[in-house]
């Protein structure tokens, strides 16, 4: 017997504590007791495969098989078969590897030509904020810092210069882009990344059958490396470390918003302000008014969605990048090419020195030129990492270092030009078209950010860390592109009160940038945690990566602190805004499943109930909804106390998000008889990744639910009578039993052949395997099982009399013996989002004749 099966004791013996032993790929042993009449899933055993991948053994609580309960003899007989072979999988675990070659993990190099493409196609999404940041950075650096010689100059651009070359191109192109979630970045990818590797999430619903999902892509820490098993342990063992990883994540999702408020009005107002001096009349008065009309313009197209204008998005910033390089060359061909001198870092040191405390408040300027930085990797998923690389290398780097070195030339013959250094650096003959084209690629810039405002918002409601809100989909091919009203118009009315009440766009500088540093600072904390988890990195380069870039990112966050008197507190109010709703969402979340673990009914109490559950049973499905992936909910407690009839079908359904993107859509349901075959009662757990889109209707839902239950009960009767031909080819004569392969692991084990021949498709990778006889043809099943042709008629006439959605009301309330705070957070603050937030009904989009609701009051 492999190491990794579980020993299974003779009958006499069968309740008996007994050691648990499991075998990790690497070969550490660890060695737990177990009750011996049942195996939680959570306590599952591990049998070594030989290439680095494990297989786990469970039995959930509620089945005490794939194919439904045994009678007393023959579970007798099954547990004596089990003394020879490993213990049968869990039904969720077998069919979670029903995807024929869906765990290849096989991924298509993209040719040259499509990353071009899609080089090109970043320039419109991933860089317009910081692609238009020359429009203001000087101007805000030398209101700090006067210019009294070429030291403050050269000084400033080098510091613009290294600052660009650290952050953006060392940092992001070279290490972070790497730290992706099967192609998709972000805050909330980082963190879906390491609850993958380490069990950290603060809602205790993870299950090991979500490790085959084709997408997780799960590559264990090897036992080699002590320090990555030591950090995989310290998480999950400890939850002030689960807490403060939450935050992190939370605080850095809150910033981006909170820079989403900002970068419209700061990209808007800095375009039309260049109208000022160029058309008599136009002072700060008409630049506001413009500024109002353009957002407003800006923000009531968002319905429509950005793919209708998106093809325009990339041709704009292409031929922006290109008169920024060309002016740039223009004015140092023209004006001071010896800018050049830049590139010598001491001209920081001499900037530093002669201007002292303001060359360090001129800091917060110069973080500007790398805002959007965080969109590099944030805007991930829609495209890939070498695209992102090479538009960035190519393009966006060389470009921004032109134009600024371009300022800086002009700045040198013309030195008290720096409040619109942009447009005066603009030859005469070229400023209406690059005017046009500015404020394009300002609106472009603000169309971006405020793209990733509405995706942090949706994949935050997806983790359970935001109230539901309505989002809209507005684009049938591209399902990334969203519009959330509620968010949209908050934040027009909120870039319009800060141009309307700060008027000036140094003014508006000042506020901006401290959400941007916060936000590198979180993922420099977070991709260092996947350096040691994960990509198991020689200590020395891991705190190298902090300490390099963590020390700079402070720096600059100490300058930008300091502007807080100035305006600065206003991104760090709106980000504690939506720090507080997301920490207290998902804090009450977590309070509310805890309290359904607690109140979830036992099966012997069903079982006592008989196949009746004590009522009526009706035709129909009912779909009784739940946050439980294991028992059974207390909702059903009360729906049979509350209701006089129960439908004939009963579906105990759990949406759930697991740490991954997308859930492919033939993984999406998972099915486990609950009772006996006459009690037509299925747990179903219906997976979503946390970029998934649930726009199906609920006559699609129920379709795709119907097929994959038909999918199950047909896979059940297929093991069950591959299990009685089993036990009748062992009671033979030895002349047949030495037909069977002798191994362990033979194709008389219920789950060998779904392994073998669906999961990995290799038979090296399993010993014995070769040879095996194949799966019965379910039309034969189907004639020796007249049980399943009843219960797929009884199925049918249950689709027939149709659907009902059984949900609960529920109202959460703090106990009496709880703190103030804790009463404070759950009955006031917590209870208010519940009250305004979008109903789950919404979200089901179930027609409410089709539903029932039952009130329930959780005590947490």
């Amino acid at each position: 017997m492999d190491d990794g099966g579980i020993q299974e004791e003779p009958p006499t013996a069968a309740v008996a504590a007994r050691p648990l032993v499991a075998t990790r790929s690497g070969g550490s042993r660890s060695t737990r007791w177990v009750n011996g009449s049942e195996v939680d899933s959570s306590e599952s055993g591990t049998r070594s495969l030989g290439d680095d991948r494990s297989v786990r053994l469970s039995v959930d609580e509620d089945a005490s098989s794939a194919g439904g309960p045994l009678s007393r003899a023959s579970s007798g007989a099954f547990r004596r078969r089990l003394g020879k072979r490993p213990k049968r999988m869990d039904s969720l675990d077998v069919e979670s590897m029903s995807v024929s070659g869906a765990h290849g993990h096989s991924s298509k190099d993209i040719s040259f030509l499509s990353t071009a493409a899609m080089a090109f196609q970043t320039l419109g999404v991933v860089y317009g904020d910081m692609g238009t940041s020359p429009l203001y950075v000087f101007s805000d650096v030398f209101s700090k810092v006067p210019i009294k010689s070429e030291v403050e100059i050269l000084g400033a651009l080098s510091l613009v210069m290294y600052t660009i070359a650290l952050i953006p191109f060392a940092k992001y192109v070279f290490i972070v882009l790497k730290a992706n979630d099967n192609g998709e970045g972000g805050t909330f990818a980082l963190y879906s990344l390491i609850c993958r590797y380490a069990k950290v999430s603060l809602l205790p619903n993870q299950q090991r059958v979500d490790e085959d999902i084709s997408s997780f892509r799960l590559k264990l820490p090897s036992p080699e490396l002590q320090r990555a098993l030591s950090v995989k342990e310290c998480l999950e063992n400890n939850p002030l470390f689960k807490s403060i990883l939450l935050f992190l994540v939370l605080m850095g999702t809150s910033m981006v918003i909170g820079d989403g408020i900002l970068t419209p009005s700061m990209s808007v107002m800095s375009a039309v302000s260049g109208l000022q001096g160029r058309i008599p009349g136009f002072d700060t008065d008409a630049v506001v008014i413009v500024s109002v009309l353009f957002l407003v313009l800006l923000f009531s197209v968002q319905r429509f969605g950005t793919g209708k204008v998106g093809f325009m998005f990339a041709p704009i910033l292409a031929l922006w990048f290109l008169n920024l390089g060309s002016i740039g060359i223009y004015n140092m061909v023209k004006y001071d090419i010896s800018v050049v001198r830049a590139f010598n870092p001491v001209y920081i040191y001499l900037f530093f020195k002669t201007n002292g405390i303001k060359a360090w408040s001129a800091l917060g300027g110069c973080v500007l030129c790398i805002t959007g930085a965080e969109a590099m990797f944030a805007d991930l998923g829609h495209f890939s990492v070498k695209s992102i690389q090479v538009a960035f290398t190519a393009v966006v780097f060389p470009c921004l270092l032109i134009a600024y070195m371009g300022q800086a030339a002009y700045l040198m013959r013309y030195p008290f030009a720096v409040e619109r250094i942009f447009y005066d650096s603009v030859p005469e003959i070229l400023f209406w078209p690059v005017f046009v084209i500015a404020t394009l690629a300002a609106m472009i810039a603000s169309q971006a950010m405020i793209s990733a405002t509405f995706s942090c918002i949706k994949q935050a409601m997806a983790l359970g860390c935001f109230p539901r809100i309505k989002v809209i989909h507005t684009s049938k091919r591209v399902m990334g592109q969203i519009y959330i009203p509620v968010m949209n118009w908050f934040l027009m009315v909120m870039c319009i009160l800060i141009v309307a009440t700060f008027r000036s766009t140094n003014d508006i500088a000042n506020a901006y940038g401290i959400a941007e540093v916060g936000v590198m600072m979180v993922s420099t904390a977070l991709v260092t945690l996947v350096m040691l988890l994960i990509w198991q990195t020689n200590l020395f380069l891991v705190l190298c990566f902090p300490i390099i870039f963590g020390a700079v990112e402070f720096v600059y966050l100490t300058a930008v602190l300091s502007k807080i008197q100035e305006g600065g507190w206003l991104p760090l109010a709106f980000s504690s805004l939506f720090l507080c709703i997301m920490y207290t969402w998902n804090y009450g979340s977590v309070l509310k499943y805890q309290s359904e673990m607690r109140g979830k009914i036992s099966l012997d109490f069903i079982l006592d109930l008989g196949a009746t559950l004590g009522t009526v049973r009706v035709p129909g499905i009912g779909l009784v909804y739940n946050e439980l992936v294991q028992g059974i909910p207390s909702i059903f407690g009360h729906l049979l106390v509350t209701l006089p009839a129960m439908h004939s079908t009963i579906v105990f359904i759990c949406i759930k998000y697991v740490p991954v993107p997308y859930v492919p859509l033939e993984e999406r349901f998972l099915f486990r008889r609950v009772g006996h075959k006459d009690y037509h009662m299925f747990r179903c757990v219906a997976r979503y990744g946390y970029k998934d889109v649930r726009k199906e209707d609920h006559g699609f839902f129920e379709h795709l639910l119907v097929e994959s239950l038909e999918k199950f009960l047909r896979k059940e009767a297929q093991e069950i009578a591959l299990e009685a031909s089993t036990m009748v080819v062992e009671r033979d004569d030895v002349s047949v039993v030495s037909d069977i392969p002798s191994s362990p692991a033979d194709a008389g084990d219920l789950h060998v052949p779904l392994l073998s021949a669906q999961r990995f498709g290799d038979d090296s990778l399993m010993s014995g395997t070769e040879g095996n006889a194949p799966l019965p043809p379910s039309s034969s099943i189907t004639e020796e099982d007249p049980s399943l042709e009843y219960e797929l008629e009884a199925l049918r006439e249950a689709i027939a009399s149709g659907f009902t959605y059984l949900l609960a009301h529920g109202d959460v309330r703090a106990r009496k013996e709880s703190f103030f705070t804790k009463k404070f957070v759950i009955n006031y603050f917590y209870a208010f989002l519940r009250r305004n937030c979008r109903a789950g009904t919404a979200t089901l989009k179930v027609p409410h004749s089709n539903i029932m609701r039952v009130g329930m009051t959780y005590m947490v």
